[in-house]
């Protein structure tokens, strides 16, 4: 095993230098490209003197952002992807927690960088890219670094509104992408169609596996998902084979009925994320695309990106959940019960991890990071540090595991402890309606649900919820999206959609 991330990247450039590594509608970057201007900005940052500190990058996602990522980790500095597409509030936040030793910016955003910006340095990608690389500095530089030295800082959102930086390590990455490319048998024949931004931990797999194997990246161009006929085209044109999108964008191609139209031609394998995958959505790609390898992948950002997953080997009701499976190899899952106890049984529990793919904790944030990287429960004989999930979850009769919801979404109603994914499953089945989404207001001790249909579905909803849920289960207020509000990343917004409903109840 090679010690760090660009180890991995020298070696499949001397492997592949003309294989194209990344792409997206406009531009696309050989390998030989790549590390060409990767390492020329990396000779910049390094005549800095900055050395295993934090660098933020602010562009848009696009083929050139590869570059940059790559030329923070030849610098030996690790990096931080800063939305540019976020709030001004947000991103001082993000900044006020990591104190970057230099930001890393697009020409045209050079006004929105000196609004943030400060006394912090900034170097303009556009012009780095143009210095003559230094080897002798890179090398001494490479030198020096080590697998336990940070990759990246990635900020998740805090429940307090203050953005948690989980921190990964070079050793992190290295470990999970081992395990990702040869539980998918990834290699330089493989056509990656990205849907996440590179600020998402979900990118993390498609991007570095194809930065180790010689595959190619290539980005999915956000408007496509609102215009799927071009999404299809888009997939045919580049020939892409893998996928790993959050359900919602799957969800897409479903609510159109768009393979009733085109067919992505050269599609192998459709993994997925992020969030709980309706079994009508898996049923319709299924039935399309019968020979494709589709598998459920879960993990938190604190494990790198995923520490279970399970390739789908049966057919599933629409009234059945789709389960998270078993660890991934070099990586161990248990539950602990509210006393702190071992699930043996087929019990629920919080879901633990242990594994080279959990992260170091949660950059310049102390408290938060002894909450959830804790002292392995089941032994205090030597130190062993487990990640605390904060997922609940049980084991099923074939031994897999079943996501069963967020500990800090089950609601307390009626005296009952009820799990919202629960009522979605079963009123996801209601004809005419596309997805709901089961809230809660506490004020009112009313279960919320809001649903994704073309008409008003709430009598029809309301009888199926008294024929297939237990009284305590039942919502007591429903209303009708045209299409659910989704977040940056593409996944549903549940934060939104509980404000949208009590502000228009």
């Amino acid at each position: 095993m090679k010690k760090n991330i660009i180890a991995y990247f020298e070696d499949t450039v001397a492997r592949f230098p003309e294989h194209v590594a990344v792409a997206d509608a406009e531009t696309e970057y050989t390998y030989a490209a790549l590390q060409k201007t990767a390492k020329a900005v990396a000779t910049g940052l390094s005549k800095q003197g900055i050395f295993k500190k934090p660098v933020a990058i602010f562009m848009k996602r696009s083929a050139h952002m590869p570059a940059a990522i790559l030329s923070v980790l030849y610098s030996g500095n690790f990096y931080v992807i800063l939305d540019y597409e976020s709030p001004l509030a947000r991103i001082e936040k993000i900044l006020n927690t990591l104190q970057p030793a230099a930001i890393l910016y697009e020409a045209e955003y050079l006004e929105e960088v000196k609004a943030f910006s400060g006394t912090i340095p900034v170097f303009q990608f556009e012009a780095a890219a143009q210095e003559d690389c230094n080897e002798a500095m890179l090398a001494a530089v490479a030198e020096k670094t080590t697998s336990e030295d940070p990759a990246y800082a990635l900020f998740t959102s805090g429940s307090t509104g203050v953005p948690k930086g989980a921190l990964l390590t070079n050793l992190n990455v290295v470990s999970y992408i081992h395990w990702f490319t040869k539980a998918f048998s990834i290699d330089e024949n493989t056509v990656f169609g990205s849907q996440t931004s590179l600020y998402f931990s979900m990118s993390v797999s498609d991007f570095y596996a194809s930065l180790f194997t010689g595959a190619t990246y290539t980005m999915i161009p956000k408007a496509y998902f609102a215009f799927p006929a071009k999404l299809i085209s888009f997939m045919n044109e580049r020939k892409i084979d893998t996928i790993y999108w959050v359900p919602s964008a799957l969800g897409i191609v479903a609510k159109f009925n768009l393979f009733k139209y085109c067919l992505p031609k050269y599609l192998k394998r459709v993994l997925f994320a992020g969030e709980v995958m309706p079994v009508k959505y898996l049923n319709y790609w299924r039935q399309y695309l019968p020979d494709a390898l589709y598998a459920n992948l879960f993990g938190p950002t604190e494990t790198t990106d995923i520490c279970a997953y399970y390739v789908v080997n049966r057919e599933f009701a629409e009234t059945e959940s789709v389960p998270i499976g078993v660890a991934c190899d070099n990586c161990d899952l248990f539950l602990i019960d509210a006393d702190g106890k071992d699930v043996t049984e087929s019990g629920v529990g919080e879901l633990y991890v242990r594994s080279p793919f959990v992260a170091k904790g949660y950059y310049g944030n102390d408290e938060k990071t002894k909450e959830a990287f804790v002292q392995n429960p089941l032994h205090n004989f030597y130190p062993e540090t487990v990640y605390k999930t904060g997922d609940l979850a049980r084991k099923n009769t074939f031994g897999e595991f079943e996501y069963i919801g967020r500990k800090d979404f089950q609601i307390k109603h009626l005296g009952y402890r009820i799990e919202p994914s629960e009522i979605e499953t079963m009123l996801n089945t209601v004809p005419g309606v596309e997805l709901t989404v089961c809230v809660y207001d506490a004020e009112s001790d009313n279960l919320l649900l809001a649903y994704e249909a073309d008409e008003n579905k709430d009598a029809a909803l309301n009888e199926a919820a008294e024929k297939l849920l237990p009284h305590y289960m039942r919502p007591t207020y429903f209303y009708k999206f045209e299409a659910f509000p989704k977040n940056a990343n593409g996944k549903i917004d549940r934060k939104e959609i509980k404000k949208i409903i009590l502000e228009n109840k």
